[in-house]
């Protein structure tokens, strides 16, 4: 069964149909284990990225169950599972909101740090003090969506502060979540916390630059950090029966995302 891309729709829920397809026919068996996310992104000639987003959505609408450090496992086919409502077709993969917020954040950025009085750096330092003591509890989202409205409030420009929080609500989405679930946790929050005080510092020292890189930076972190692998072993193709190596936790940046995602054809 031949994978074709239409343009008018989104990638990873056109991967998630075709997969749903090969499990209806049979192709991957109820109980049987996928092939990796790196086979399937070269099988489909798509990024690895966009290959996860359809994983997650599978998962989300209980088609498979994704075990890191083992695989991800077919649950059954679809006329047994619940079905997803159709306007969750419309959602965002996570990957795409997270590569929309690296673009239009880091120039927010760098205007903080021209704009941005002691009062406002002051917001910031409250808000990184609190999500200090929150230890990465349920509240750092909120926290999070908080530091970055914030940055977007000292340019004086409620249009611009709105939008960006609604950009964040994006992440607001059962395959966001569930992405998330896999990756999120103390040490991410921990790391996220450091960074977000580099950006904090180069606001309030008023350097536009520092603001903008350590922006982008932290929001390119963000991606690989949920690009991590899922750390499944080695697992037999379903062709040839010849062993297919799966690197564990070798996440790609996100330029080889973007390149990857470029190659749609078979």
């Amino acid at each position: 069964m031949s994978f074709k891309v239409d343009e008018s729709r989104r990638l990873y829920r056109q991967i998630a149909k075709h997969l749903r397809d090969l499990i209806d026919s049979g192709e991957y068996p109820i109980g049987g284990r996928l092939p990796s996310e790196r086979e399937l992104a070269d099988r489909f000639q798509v990024s690895r990225t966009s290959v996860r987003e359809a994983l997650i959505a599978l998962e989300v609408e209980g088609l498979v169950r994704i075990n890191v450090g083992s695989g991800i496992y077919v649950l059954g086919p679809s006329a047994l599972r619940l079905a997803i409502p159709s306007g969750d077709a419309s959602i965002e993969g996570p990957f795409e909101i997270l590569h929309a917020r690296e673009i239009l954040e880091p120039p927010v950025a760098a205007e903080a740090a021209v704009l941005a009085d002691p009062e406002q750096v002051g917001t910031l330092d409250q808000i990184l003090a609190q999500m200090e003591q929150s230890g990465g509890s349920d509240k750092w989202i909120s926290l999070d969506r908080e530091f970055h409205v914030a940055i977007a409030a000292s340019l004086s420009n409620g249009t611009l502060a709105r939008f960006i929080g609604q950009l964040f609500d994006l992440r607001m989405n059962p395959y966001f979540r569930r992405l998330a679930s896999y990756f999120e946790d103390a040490s991410t929050w921990s790391q996220a916390l450091a960074e977000h005080r580099v950006i904090r510092d180069a606001i309030a020292a008023g350097d536009p630059e520092a603001a903008r890189q350590a922006m982008r930076q932290h929001l390119r972190l963000s991606q690989e950090r949920f690009s991590r692998g899922f750390g499944e072993t080695a697992v037999p193709s379903h062709r040839s029966g010849k062993v297919t190596p799966v690197l564990r936790s070798r996440a790609e940046s996100p330029r080889e995302l973007q390149t990857k995602t470029s190659r749609r054809k078979i």
